[in-house]
C-alpha cells in the first residue's frame, strides 16, 4: 500500500504543484526549483551540469530553462572563471525577489497537497524515515 501511494504521489504531485505555482506566481515548478537550488547555493551560483543533476533536469533541458530565465532578468549566465569552458548560473536579485513571492504560494501549495492531510506526528516520522531513503539515493 504504501508503495502504491508513493507511485501515485510521485506521479501527480508534480503536476499538481506546478499548476499550484503557475496559477498563484507565472513560475513553472521547475523554474522555482532552478530559482531555489541557486539561492542556496555559495554566491547564489552554480555550474550547469551541477544545477541539472541537483534539479533532475538534463543538460539540454537546463540550458533551455535557464537561458529562458536569463531572459527575464531572474538568472545571469557566465562562462566559468575556473576553466573557461563550462558555464555558470547566477541568481539575480530580481530572481530572488521572485523566489521570495512564490515561497508563500508554493508552501501553501504543498501544505493543501500533502501536509495538511497528514497528522504532525506522521508527518515527523514519514519525514525522517523518507530523508534516509533520500540520502541513500543521492550516495
Amino acid at each position: 500500500m504504501l508503495w502504491r501511494a508513493l507511485i501515485r504521489i510521485a506521479a501527480a504531485l508534480p503536476r499538481a504543484l506546478d499548476a499550484d505555482l503557475i496559477d498563484s506566481t507565472g513560475l513553472a515548478l521547475n523554474e522555482y526549483a532552478v530559482l531555489l537550488t541557486l539561492s542556496e547555493a555559495h554566491n547564489r551560483e552554480l555550474r550547469m551540469a551541477d544545477l541539472a543533476a541537483a534539479v533532475a533536469l538534463s543538460p539540454s533541458r537546463i540550458t533551455r530553462l535557464v537561458d529562458d530565465l536569463r531572459v527575464r532578468g531572474l538568472v545571469g549566465k557566465t562562462r566559468s572563471i575556473a576553466d573557461g569552458r563550462g558555464n555558470v548560473a547566477a541568481l539575480t536579485g530580481k530572481g530572488a525577489a521572485v523566489l521570495d513571492a512564490a515561497r508563500a504560494g508554493h508552501l501553501a501549495g504543498a501544505h493543501g497537497r500533502v501536509l495538511d492531510h497528514i497528522t504532525p506526528a506522521v508527518v515527523g516520522c514519514v519525514g525522517q524515515a523518507l530523508a534516509r531513503v533520500a540520502e541513500q539515493l543521492e550516495i
